[in-house]
């Protein structure tokens, strides 16, 4: 920041080097899918500022001392988004090499690039490292590719969270249904049965298949399958809940035809909870 033009007046930051904030996605959850960047920016950094998704195992990389948690705590409360950018901004001011960790992506639905042009409007030297986005890889660890030649060639990314203060829905929901292709939802279990309403009106199947990923790569990871037609039964019968990926298309039929054979340290396919209610 430059220096005040006002006589017998310093800037703040005139003798404190400013530091860097690092906008680092931590993938979708299991600390072996963390990059090799993102742990050791976590073991340097003076300050990490983070919410609940990137997992318990993955924050307690990082000492108590050295976490702020700006995520959703007790009773519903939240740190609004205005009150991380100014923290973010008034630590690197003070010197403080700052982690801003999100889950999967910080660039995909995760704020990131508000963050990146508050610092930005603010002076303050910024990074940013990619992380592996719950969009992909809970599908993948699920069985269910986004893409395949025989289902899909093309894959929507589309948040079921919306800003609340718009007007109207930014998605066209109609235009997605007659798109063809794979729509992945993130943030989109609570309004499932909204969206799913959206795309049969606006001419999807209703016997598309799809399939939900709750807590992909997480320990307590679950999936459930079904069609458009179904999957808010499927998902109550199962009791999907929030944190979880939504996957509308032929891609998700996939699953079926290897989850026997499928082996990972997140789910037993041999015990497969994908069943449609009865």
């Amino acid at each position: 920041m430059p220096a005040s033009d006002e006589p017998g007046v310093e800037d703040e930051t005139t003798h404190t080097e400013l530091g860097t904030v690092y906008l680092v996605g931590s993938g979708p959850g299991d600390p072996e899918l963390l990059t090799v960047k993102a742990q050791r920016l976590l073991e340097d950094a003076d300050i990490v500022l983070h919410d609940k998704l990137p997992g318990p195992e993955i924050i307690d990389m990082v000492p108590e001392a050295n976490r702020q948690d700006v995520g959703k705590r007790a009773h519903g409360n939240r740190t609004p988004q205005s009150e991380i950018n100014e923290r973010l901004v008034a630590l690197a001011r003070d010197g403080q090499n700052v982690v801003r960790l999100k889950g999967g992506d910080s660039f995909v639905f995760g704020r990131g690039g508000e963050e990146a042009e508050y610092l930005a409007a603010h002076g303050i030297p910024f990074e940013v490292v990619p992380g592996i986005t719950s969009a992909i890889a809970a599908p993948a660890v699920a069985g269910i590719p986004v893409t395949h030649r025989d289902h899909a060639s093309s894959v929507s990314f589309v948040t079921g969270h919306e800003d609340p203060t718009k007007p109207e829905s930014a998605v066209d929901w109609e235009a997605l249904a007659t798109a063809g292709g794979t729509i992945i939802v993130l943030m989109g279990v609570t309004r499932l049965p909204e969206y799913t309403a959206a795309l049969t009106e606006g001419g999807m199947a209703p016997e598309t298949p799809a399939a939900l990923v709750e807590r992909g790569t997480w320990p307590t990871q679950q999936v459930a399958t079904g069609t458009l037609e179904t999957i808010v039964d499927v998902r109550d019968a199962n009791d999907i809940s929030p944190p979880a990926v939504t996957i509308i298309g032929g891609v998700a039929s996939t699953r079926e035809s290897v989850v026997e054979f499928l082996r990972n340290d997140y789910d037993d396919a041999t015990e497969d909870m994908n069943h449609e209610p009865r």
